[in-house]
């Protein structure tokens, strides 16, 4: 349907630098490379693209000073840790118990909520 093409800053300048023979226009989206970007080049109509892209999306893991986009929950489940890391919960007050030689976790945590920071 297309070509994604993405990266970090000056790696795509000088992707779009190197294609400049062959097509000058795309010297007009060299004011646009600020960050880590993505481009998409097609010709097919533009709401199916993008609804492949969206349905292709993988959460990241947070980063520390980030807002969180969704509220944070702690199911009670079997960790499957060792009694050693029982400090861990400790420190953020998740009740636990050791249950066969593993930590399990008592009752749901709601650690963080929606546009808190991480």
């Amino acid at each position: 349907k297309g070509e994604l093409l993405m990266g970090k800053n000056t790696m795509m300048r000088k992707a779009i630098r190197g294609h400049l023979e062959n097509n000058p226009q795309l010297e007009k989206l060299l004011p646009y490379i600020k960050g880590n970007i993505g481009f998409v080049f097609t010709k097919q109509d533009l709401n199916e693209v993008r609804d492949v892209i969206v349905s292709n999306r993988v959460g990241a893991p947070a980063k520390a000073g980030a807002i969180a986009p969704i509220d944070v929950k702690i199911s009670p489940i079997n960790t499957g840790l060792g009694p050693e890391k029982t400090s861990f919960f400790q420190a953020l007050a998740i009740p636990t118990k050791i249950t066969r030689g593993t930590i399990e976790i008592l009752s749901e945590v709601h650690l963080i909520k929606k546009d808190e920071k991480v």
